[in-house]
Parts: C-alpha cells; structure tokens; sequence
C-alpha cells in the first residue's frame, strides 16, 4: 500500500535499533523528510550514511531507490528510456518506456538515494533540480510524471576537495537541508566494528586508533574510515589461523597485525604531496603508534 506521509518517529525508532550512536543525526534526517524537504548528507566516506538511510527508509516503510553517483549518470540513465527494439515495431509509446531511477522513485513515494552526488554531470543536476522545484517532470514521447506525496531527493556528498568533485549549485542546497556527518568517536567506532567483525577487544581497540591516527597523520592527504578497522580485524583473524595461532592472544601478535593492516590500509590511505616515504612505512609506524597508546608497545 502506497503511503502519503513519512513517520518521522518509526525511522527513528528502526535508526536507532541498528545504527550505532548516529541518534542526533538520525532524529535531524528523519524530520527533515518527514517535513517535505529534501536532504543532502556531507561527510567522509565510511561515516555511515548509507546505513543511516536505509534504516530510516526502513523505518518508514518507504521503498528506498539507490544510485550511484558518477560523471556517467546522464539525464537518459536517471530519468529512463523508450526500449528501441519495441520502437522499431511499434513507435513510440508510454508502453515501451522502461523507467530510469528517478521515475520509479517519484511513481513509488520513495527516497531516491543519490551516492557520491558532487560527482554528478551538471547537465543531471539540472533534471533534478527541476523535480525537486516542480515535484513533476515531462518526459519526451512520455508524458508528465507526478511525484508521490513520500517522494524525497537524499543525496550523500563528499567534501569537495576530494578528486573527482565539483561544487554543488546554490539553487540544489537552497531547495534541500544539509546534514554533516563526521566520524563517530572512538568508542562508537569500536562498537561498529566489534559488530562488524566480532574480533577481540584488543585487536578491535588496535585497529579503531590506528583509523584514527591515520586522519591526523601529516604524511597523509586522506586518512581511513571505519572500514580500515574492519578491513584489519578481519584479515588478521584468518592470518593468525594460517600461522597457527588462533588464539586470542595471537590475534594481536605484532607481526599478525601489521600484515593485516598493511593489507588493509594502505590502498585506503592517500601520501601528502611532497613525501618521499613508501607508504608501507608510514602504515607500520601508525600502527605501532597505536600499539604505544593503548599500552602495547
């Protein structure tokens, strides 16, 4: 059954059963959607943004349409396209129209998720903003397409300054609320991974420092989310198997747990410019670092 409305309250309710400390985030979104606007979530990858919506959609009982932002996204993908083996035999007709996206999400009440959005040709953005001024949109050959009540745009960002991106237009942001999602603390980074991988305390609290090092580190432009952690909890349990020690002690081995995050880390961390260390090198003193922290050294 097709809803008119979104609970901002059971979003919230379903937020919070499965996503780690994100409540304030959770509740903001969740209004915001519930109010009619549309919502942009900037942050760095690995802040959870993803997860967030889908348990917000889930909440809702929406469906949720995903789509992955990048410069081959043009208007035909987003919107849709008539099938041109039919139109050869039949012309063009509202029956041979296989919706794109967009299409489906405004037919469907649904959030329409829009990932690595700034990453989008201007030409797509400007479909869009349309949708989002009109909430309808005219498809040549098709016809007008009218957005359900629980239609939302939820476009996640990030900065600017990663490669690759372009500034988002004042028009888009003055038609959506913006909502900054930065890393979690420590400890709330230490709960999603020990859920995500099940690995010690120890390792678990190993791998998390080390993530975070990695963001302050001054030989590095782009430090690791969250993923790095999980990345290295779980390689160094099946490293530890293969050098027979399986034990939980042997899970923190140093040898284990550098292989594992050199496995881990280093293709998710990017070297500042100007400097002449491998970045194999900077990955084992970050994670020896860590070690010297929590009291390991």
């Amino acid at each position: 059954m097709l809803k008119d409305r979104l609970d901002a309250v059971g979003m919230v309710r379903t937020a919070r059963e499965r996503v780690v400390a994100r409540v304030r985030e959770a509740e903001v979104v969740a209004a915001a959607l519930s109010a009619g606007r549309n919502v942009v979530l900037e942050g760095p990858p690995g802040t959870g943004k993803t997860t967030l919506l889908r348990a917000l959609a889930d909440g809702t009982g929406v469906p949720l349409v995903l789509v992955e932002g990048n410069a081959e996204l043009t208007p035909t993908r987003l919107v849709g396209h008539h099938d041109a083996s039919r139109v050869l035999s039949e012309d063009y007709r509202p029956e041979n129209f296989v919706p794109g996206p967009l299409t489906r999400a405004m037919t469907e009440g649904a959030l329409l998720y829009v990932e690595e959005f700034n990453r989008v040709p201007e030409e797509t953005m400007n479909v869009l903003l349309g949708v989002l001024s009109e909430r309808e949109m005219h498809v040549p050959r098709y016809g007008r397409v009218p957005a359900r009540p629980t239609f939302r745009l939820v476009a996640a960002m990030n900065p600017f300054d990663a490669v690759g991106t372009a500034r988002i237009s004042p028009a888009l942001y003055d038609r959506s609320c913006r909502v900054a999602m930065g890393y979690q603390d420590e400890d709330a980074e230490r709960a999603v991974v020990a859920a995500a991988t099940g690995g010690p305390g120890g390792l678990v609290a190993h791998a998390v420092r080390a993530v975070r090092i990695t963001r302050d580190c001054a030989e590095l432009r782009i430090g690791a989310s969250v993923r790095g952690a999980i990345d290295t909890v779980l390689i160094a349990a099946e490293l530890a198997v293969v050098r027979g020690r399986d034990g939980v002690d042997g899970l923190v081995d140093e040898d284990v747990g550098e292989d594992a995050a050199l496995a881990a880390l280093t293709g998710k961390v990017t070297l500042g410019d100007g400097v002449s260390r491998a970045v194999e090198q900077v990955v084992v003193d970050i994670w020896r670092r860590a070690g010297e922290e929590l009291g390991k050294g």
